[in-house]
Formats: structure tokens, sequence, C-alpha cells
């Protein structure tokens, strides 16, 4: 008799008692049960492009390099050059394998001169966390995988800021500690910039990055802070119209972006300038890192690999992933990803197809179920927000 493993027991945020309370409806996600939506998917969208979601990102992998080598460590082990960061900095980087496929996309955060936060996809936690751990050997540094103790709320959307600073409680690492230094240096504070703070005098990373194509912050800290932090946050910004937002939001929110998703555009088969994300790979960096063989022997062979293009529709049945791109009865793609665009009214999607193409204003055929529907290439992203 064969025995199946028992399945694994779900995995809580520490804010899951809060949204339950707010009626959220959940969904698995990798092991952990996040709210998928508290009210309507496009609510909750248009409250983010137009004023402010908040949003549960603690099932976020985060994990910490310390040492006099940790820079040196991160080039080795990352597509990067992360060495080049300044203290605060942040930066979008790929850990990949020595074949030059992706086992995973990340944000790297400098945190102080030998200290580095890595923040990782949930499902790829435990990957991403052995190879980093091996790949750190044989340099003076120490990685610790801090996922269990760290929780991430991000507010994001045109009035983040204002929502943020108008939050009370916060302060800037070495700032007054009455906080009146927050709204100046938060205002100055840059896009994938980071600097350091309190929320009631527990420690808090305030970084301003996201995952929406909006303005926004991400807001590290401890477990028990989270459920403190996030009611301040939705309290001060119930008069700014913030809403709670799910899953189904961030993903339509993030596709509209042009914004890759692990497992949809990225894989352990995808090469980087396949997915337009060659200029993520530091090939001119100094020194060996994983990968770096076979994505300067691909790029010397030119393969004729199948390459991420951004596809729009018209009427209201969207692709959705997986579906077919076709041209003359012949399949030339794939779609990854597909939604019905909330904030432009048709459907959208990204997909790999032939080069031949590629080419921005190529009509395609997406198959829908069946039938045929037209759509053109264009470049990504479909949505950009207008920067101040």
């Amino acid at each position: 008799m064969t025995r199946t493993a028992a399945p694994a027991e779900p995995r809580f945020s520490p804010l899951h008692a809060v949204h339950v309370a707010a009626g959220a409806t959940f969904t698995d996600f990798a092991g952990w049960q996040m709210p998928v939506r508290y009210t309507s998917d496009l609510l909750e969208h248009h409250a983010v492009r137009t004023r402010a979601g908040i949003f549960d990102l603690s099932h976020m992998a985060e994990i910490v390099f310390v040492g006099p080598d940790a820079a040196a460590a991160l080039d080795y082990a990352l597509a990067g050059r992360l060495s080049a960061l300044e203290l605060g900095q942040a930066k979008y980087s790929m850990l990949l394998a020595a074949t030059g496929g992706i086992i995973d996309d990340l944000v790297v955060y400098r945190t102080g001169d030998d200290r580095f936060l890595v923040v990782a996809n949930a499902a790829n936690r435990a990957p991403v966390a052995a190879a980093l751990i091996e790949r750190a050997k044989g340099f003076d540094v120490e990685v610790y995988d801090e996922s269990d103790d760290v929780a991430l709320i991000a507010v994001q959307g045109p009035r983040a800021l204002a929502i943020v600073t108008g939050t009370p409680g916060f302060a800037i690492a070495g700032g007054h500690p009455d906080g009146e230094d927050v709204e100046a240096a938060l205002s100055a504070l840059k896009y994938y910039w980071s600097v350091a703070g309190f929320f009631r005098t527990e420690p808090v990373l305030i970084a301003r990055t996201g995952y929406t194509g909006e303005d926004g912050f991400e807001l590290f800290c401890a477990p028990d802070v989270a459920p403190v932090l996030w009611d301040a946050l939705v309290e001060v910004g119930a008069g700014a119209g913030l809403v709670p937002c799910g899953l189904a939001s961030r993903d339509t929110l993030r596709l509209e972006a042009g914004m890759p998703l692990y497992g949809h555009e990225l894989s352990l088969e995808t090469l980087p300038a396949q997915a337009g994300l060659g200029r993520v790979v530091a090939l001119g960096k100094p020194g060996d890192f994983v990968g770096r063989a076979a994505i300067e022997a691909s790029a010397a062979a030119g393969e004729g690999r199948p390459v991420l293009v951004g596809l729009t529709g018209e009427g209201r049945r969207a692709a959705r992933a997986g579906y077919s791109v076709v041209s003359h009865g012949l399949t030339i793609g794939e779609i990854t990803s597909g939604a019905l665009s909330p904030t432009l009214g048709h459907p959208i999607a990204m997909a790999y197809v032939d080069p031949a193409f590629a080419e921005p204003g190529t009509v395609v055929d997406v198959d829908v179920r069946g039938t045929a529907s037209p759509y053109t290439v264009i470049r990504l992203p479909f949505y950009q927000r207008e920067k101040n």
C-alpha cells in the first residue's frame, strides 16, 4: 500500500485575525492562508490606482547577509552588482541557476555597511535560502533566514505618502523623537530607497518600493507589531479612501504595470533576456557569479528563444495563462498572464512568442476557449503612472 504524505499545515500571517475581522476571503498561496479579496477585486484595484490600498505581504521571505564579505558574497550569488548599492538603497536582482535560468527574482536592500536584506518570493523561500547559504561559503559572512521574524505591510497608491506620514507613532532613526521629521524624510525618499525608523519605539524599515505600478511604501516590522501598525494605518487612511486589498487586485495591478510574476513570466527554464530583463544581469561586474558562463554562452549563440511581449485585445474576453498564441493557424507562443484590465477597460496579457512575432504592432490571435481573438503586440508596460 502506498502512503501519501499528509498535507502541510497551512501557515497564517500575524495579521490573520485582522483579515478575518475585516471579512476577507482567503486562498492558499505557497502554503499560506492569505486574503484574496475583502470586498471586490475591481474596487480594491481602483482604490490603489486613484487613492490607496493596504496589503499584507508577510508571506514573503527575508534573508539577511551580515559580515565583512556580505557585498562580495552577494555579487557572487546574484546576477546584479549589489556591492554598488549605497546605504539605504534597494535593487531588483535575480538568483540564477548555473544554467542561466531564474531560481527567483528578488529585491535587495543595503541596510548597513556590512548588512543586506534579501526579499524573495514566498513560494521560493526554501530554494532561495539554500542557494544563498551554499553560495556564501568561503566568504566572511553569515546568512540568516529571518522570514519568520518579519512581517511586511505595503501601502500603495497616490495617497500613500500622506497616509504613512500622517500616521502617529513613526520616527526616523536618528531623528526627532516627536516624529516631526518623518514627512520631510519620506517625501525626499526616492523610489527604491529605504530608511530605518521606528513605530512606537519598535524598529521598522520603511522602503519606497512596491509591486503595483504606483507610488507607495513597504514597511518591515516584527510580527507582534504588525497588527498595531496595520490598525493605525487603516484608521488614518479611512479619510483618504484607503482600503484593504487582497492578492487578486495585486495581480491585476502588477500585470498592468508589466511586472513579471515568478511561475508565470519567470522560471528555471527562462533566461533573463527572454523576459526583457537582460539589463538586470551585470556582466560588466568583476569576478565570477553563478550563471555567468551560461548567460554569456547564450548571448554569443544568439539563440532564437521565445521572448516576452505585451498583448492588447478588444472586447471583454480576457486571455488567460496557458492559452495559445497563434498566427495563420500555427502556434507561435503562450499566454503567461492575462486579464480584463480594470484601468484600461480592455483585455491585456503577457506572453512568450517566437521572436519573429515580437515587433510592436504585430497582430496575432489568441485561442480563447476555441475562438480566435485578435491581439496586438505592444511594448510593456500597459500602464504607467504620472510622476510629479
